[in-house]
């Protein structure tokens, strides 16, 4: 299983470190990552592989959520199978 996470905000060092370290914390692996900056705002959609969270998902989004608001940005993680439904024609 799979889920795809998203982070936006202004731009600062280390939230790359920040998120991967959130994810290696609950078990997850990441399997693609793109991020860009865009004048001073970050932006970055990881795919990671869930089958071994140490948790429930529902809570490793709680806490991907709350490491966003901690550094005030607007980190999502959504489930294959809501993405992979929101996104068909």
């Amino acid at each position: 299983m799979k889920a795809v996470i998203t982070v936006v905000g202004h731009d600062a060092k280390g939230i790359i470190a920040k998120v991967s370290a959130k994810c290696a914390e609950a078990g997850a692996n990441i399997i693609d990552i793109s991020q860009s900056v865009l004048k001073e705002y970050f932006a970055m959609i990881m795919v990671i592989e869930i089958a071994d969270l140490n948790c429930g998902f529902t809570e490793f989004a709680n806490d991907l959520k709350a490491l966003g608001e901690a550094e005030n940005l607007d980190i999502r993680a959504m489930h294959e199978t809501i993405f992979d439904a929101m996104h068909k024609i």
